[in-house]
C-alpha cells in the first residue's frame, strides 16, 4: 500500500477538490492519489476498492463524523456536499465543471493577483458558483489595465468577497 494511484487528480476519493488546492498550485503536492503515500481515507478505500468513497455501502463512516469541522490546506466546508454531486450529476459532469474551475482559478491568479491573493481565489473558485467566478472576472476585465496589479486584485477580491457574503459564506480558512 506505499503507493496510491487515481486516475481523477482534480476530485479525491473523499471529496477535497484537489485541483484548487494551494498546496497542488503550488507544485508542493501532486494531489490525492498521484503516486503519494494514501491517508488514512485512501487506505479505507483501497480496502474497499472504490474510486470514490460515496461508492462504498459503509459510506458515510466515522472518518466522516467531523470531515468538515476544520480545514486544512484546502477548504472542507463542502467535502460532502461536493461527493453528493458528483454522485448525482456524474463524476464525469462534476469533474467537467471542476477542470473549468481550474481555469478560472488560474486567470485569478495570472491576472489579478498581486501576491497575496492565492489561498482567498483558491477559497472563492471552491466555494462560489462558475457562473459567479466568470461575472467577476468580466467586470474586472472591464477595468481599464492603466491601474496597478494591487488595485486590481483589490477589486477582484471586494467582488468575491461580496459574492461570498451574500451566500453567508466565509472565506477563509478554518484552523483548529
Amino acid at each position: 500500500m506505499d503507493e496510491f494511484n487515481r486516475k481523477n487528480p482534480l476530485l479525491s476519493l473523499c471529496g477535497l477538490n484537489c485541483g484548487l488546492c494551494t498546496m497542488r498550485l503550488g507544485g508542493h503536492c501532486p494531489g490525492c492519489g498521484q503516486g503519494n503515500k494514501p491517508c488514512k481515507t485512501a487506505r479505507c478505500g483501497m480496502q474497499h476498492g472504490v474510486e470514490y468513497c460515496f461508492e462504498c455501502v459503509e459510506y458515510p463512516c466515522l472518518i466522516y463524523e467531523h470531515s468538515d469541522d476544520y480545514d486544512s490546506f484546502i477548504t472542507h466546508k463542502n467535502q460532502k456536499a461536493d461527493l453528493e454531486k458528483a454522485k448525482t450529476i456524474g463524476v464525469e459532469a462534476y469533474s467537467s465543471e471542476q477542470e473549468e474551475k481550474v481555469k478560472l482559478l488560474a486567470i485569478l491568479l495570472d491576472e489579478y493577483n498581486s501576491g497575496r491573493e492565492k489561498a482567498l481565489y483558491s477559497l472563492a473558485v471552491n466555494l462560489l458558483d462558475v457562473e459567479e467566478i466568470k461575472l467577476v472576472i468580466d467586470e474586472a476585465r472591464q477595468i481599464s489595465n492603466e491601474i496597478s496589479i494591487k488595485d486590481k486584485a483589490v477589486f477582484v477580491s471586494g467582488k468575491l468577497k461580496k459574492f461570498a457574503k451574500g451566500k453567508d459564506i466565509e472565506l477563509k480558512l478554518r484552523k483548529k
